[in-house]
C-alpha cells in the first residue's frame, strides 16, 4: 500500500457510492472519526482495518488498490455519437468508438421492412442477445425460426448459423449485445 494515497482513494470511492463518512462508518462498524482520519491520511490503516472499512462497499481490497476510479474511456454517448457500421436497409449503431480491449459490443439495430442479413447464414465465435423494442424480427438460429415482437428477446451461441429478417411493414428496432465484439 506504500506510495498509494489511500485516503484520497477511500474518499473518491465513498463519494462514488454517495455515502457520508458517517454512513460508511456505520456500514463498516467503525467510528466516523476513523473514516475521517484515513481520508485525511492522518492514520495509515493496517490491511485488516482497511479490509474492514471496505466491507462497507461491494469491493475487494485488491480492486480498491488497483481499480482506476476515474474512467479513462468515454462512458456516456448521445444518440448522434453512436457509430454507424452498416447503413441502408439495415443500420447497426455501435456504442463506443474504440473496441480494442472491450469484452462486449452493444448496438442499436434498425431493420427496414423486408430487410434481411442475407441468404447466407452468419456464424462467428461468441454469444449474442437482444431485445426487440419495436416492429417484428424473424430470427433463424440453427434450424429454429421465430418471429419476435416488442419485448421479446433472444440469446444464443453465435457459432450456430443465424439470420435476421424484418417481415413486417414498419422498421424493427433491436438493442443487442455480442461478446466478444464481432465488428
Amino acid at each position: 500500500m506504500e506510495g498509494q494515497d489511500i485516503g484520497a482513494r477511500l474518499r473518491e470511492l465513498r463519494r462514488m457510492y454517495g455515502l457520508s463518512q458517517r454512513e460508511l462508518a456505520k456500514r463498516a462498524s467503525v467510528t466516523n472519526g476513523t473514516i475521517s482520519l484515513i481520508e485525511q491520511n492522518r492514520i495509515s490503516p493496517s490491511i485488516g482495518s482497511l479490509k474492514k472499512v471496505l466491507g462497507g462497499f461491494p469491493i475487494s481490497l485488491a480492486d480498491f488498490l488497483t481499480l482506476d476510479l476515474q474512467p479513462r474511456a468515454k462512458v456516456f454517448y448521445k444518440s448522434d455519437e453512436l457509430r454507424e457500421i452498416a447503413g441502408g436497409d439495415i443500420s447497426f449503431r455501435l456504442v463506443g468508438r474504440d473496441m480494442r480491449d472491450r469484452a462486449i459490443q452493444m448496438m442499436h439495430e434498425r431493420y427496414a421492412p423486408g430487410a434481411d442479413t442475407g441468404e447466407e447464414m452468419l456464424s462467428h465465435a461468441g454469444e449474442e442477445c437482444g431485445i426487440v423494442i419495436s416492429g417484428m424480427l424473424q430470427l433463424t438460429v440453427g434450424g429454429e425460426v421465430r418471429r419476435l415482437m416488442p419485448g421479446d428477446a433472444y440469446y444464443f451461441d453465435s457459432r450456430l448459423p443465424h439470420r435476421f429478417h424484418n417481415p413486417g411493414t414498419i422498421d424493427c428496432i433491436v438493442v443487442s449485445a455480442c461478446t466478444p465484439p464481432s465488428f
